[in-house]
């Protein structure tokens, strides 16, 4: 019997996201669901892969009521866990709650969700990053450095393309330490309530009579001295092409994504960060905000609108003092990336040594509560666990 779910045994998939998290309170595992024995009555967290693999097995427990299935894809947002579900043909299940899901972004109060800030707790776990976090008063005594922002795009998604085309037309472009290491765009699709969306179909830009939107994009990565050490040794091999991607190359097959490189955030005042989320409205926060945030550096967002009303709750700061964030607000998607290209266009025109040095206690303060809050997040997801499913229980 669980000491957490009182009647209920909690099972967990052992390549579960939030395994770790729970593993003092659970009563069973299982890594292989053909050689496991289901425990009825049992509350039980699938993996993505085991949901791939046994979908229809899953699907057909949690619609008989034999155990509570929950599906745990913490390391992903709303968008994707959209996606999967429509192509696991689990929405209804979740819908009807005989099936909940664990995701690690924001999701609308009808998909049944627990939200765990996956990504916060693991920027500091890398001792690259922990080394680049001590050294972070460089980043402000570096006062003439080799360019103006970093801009770095793993995936191509629309937004990412829309500002590369928009500062490759304003020169700002090449002012960037900046990187593209993948060509094609991602169209963000799901079916919702009966509906196909399209999340990444509302933005356009045009130029000359072109649609910049559809012209070919060039991989482009870092000069090897901004590089993680980790992966120097692949950009010999991986020359700028017309390649699909080079993302799993570049970091040898690893999560290279998370690892910094203090020297590129010590030579450029400010860190332009293109979210994987965008166009859908709820917030997912990943490794791309938490590393500027863990170590120091001023940022400015393109995101879903309310990304910074969601980072002002959880109490950090940002720097509304010395740039116009108003754009957090705008809720058409358009307009709202357009006046963040003007945001990144009109700081680049300024001092921007004032800019880092106005920036500095507020960076400071994040670094501080960044610090406090990655020991936080785990020890309390238990609790937020257990109030999450016996909310669901007892309905």
């Amino acid at each position: 019997m669980s000491i957490m779910l009182g009647n209920h045994k909690l099972i967990v998939d052992e390549h579960s996201e939030v395994y770790r998290e729970l593993s003092p309170w659970i009563d069973g595992e299982f890594w292989n669901l053909d050689q496991h024995e289901i425990v009825p009555g049992a509350i039980y967290i699938f993996c993505r892969e085991s949901v791939n693999q046994w979908g229809d097995r899953i699907k057909q427990l949690a619609q008989d009521g034999i155990i509570k299935v929950v599906l745990d894809n913490a390391a992903e947002g709303s968008e994707t866990i959209i996606n999967w579900a429509a192509r696991e043909g689990i929405a209804d299940l979740v819908h009807q709650k005989k099936i909940f899901l664990i995701a690690g972004g924001d999701m609308s109060p009808d998909w049944n969700c627990l939200f765990f800030e996956y990504f916060l707790p693991k920027i500091l776990d890398f001792d690259e990053n922990i080394e680049t976090a001590k050294r972070s008063d460089e980043i402000f005594s570096r006062t003439n450095k080799s360019y103006k922002f970093l801009f770095l795009n793993g995936r191509m998604r629309n937004h990412r393309k829309y500002l590369i085309e928009r500062f490759k037309l304003s020169g700002l472009l090449d002012q960037s330490l900046w990187t593209c290491l993948d060509t094609s765009l991602q169209l963000v699709v799901h079916r919702s309530h009966g509906r196909w969306w399209n999340y990444e179909s509302q933005i356009e830009l045009e130029h000359n009579g072109e649609n910049l939107m559809t012209k070919a994009s060039d991989i482009h990565v870092l000069p090897a001295k901004y590089e993680a050490e980790p992966h120097r040794a692949q950009l010999d091999t991986q020359p700028n092409s017309q390649a699909p991607s080079i993302k799993w190359q570049l970091f040898n097959q690893t999560w290279g994504d998370a690892i910094i490189d203090g020297e590129a955030y010590r030579d450029t005042y400010f860190s332009l960060v293109t979210e994987t989320v965008f166009n859908y409205p709820y917030s997912f926060r990943t490794e791309k905000i938490w590393k500027p945030i863990a170590i120091g550096h001023p940022f400015i967002v393109a995101a879903n609108a309310g990304f910074y009303r969601d980072l002002h709750r959880m109490g950090f700061k940002t720097f509304g003092h010395v740039i116009d964030e108003s754009f957090d607000s705008i809720e058409n998607n358009q307009d709202r990336l357009e006046r963040i290209a003007q945001v990144v266009e009109d700081l680049c025109q300024q001092d921007l040594a004032s800019f880092l040095s106005e920036c500095y206690n507020v960076c400071k303060y994040n670094q501080e509560l960044y610090a406090e809050t990655r020991h936080k997040v785990p020890k309390e997801f238990p609790e937020q666990f257990r109030q999450f499913i016996n909310k669901y229980l007892n309905e």
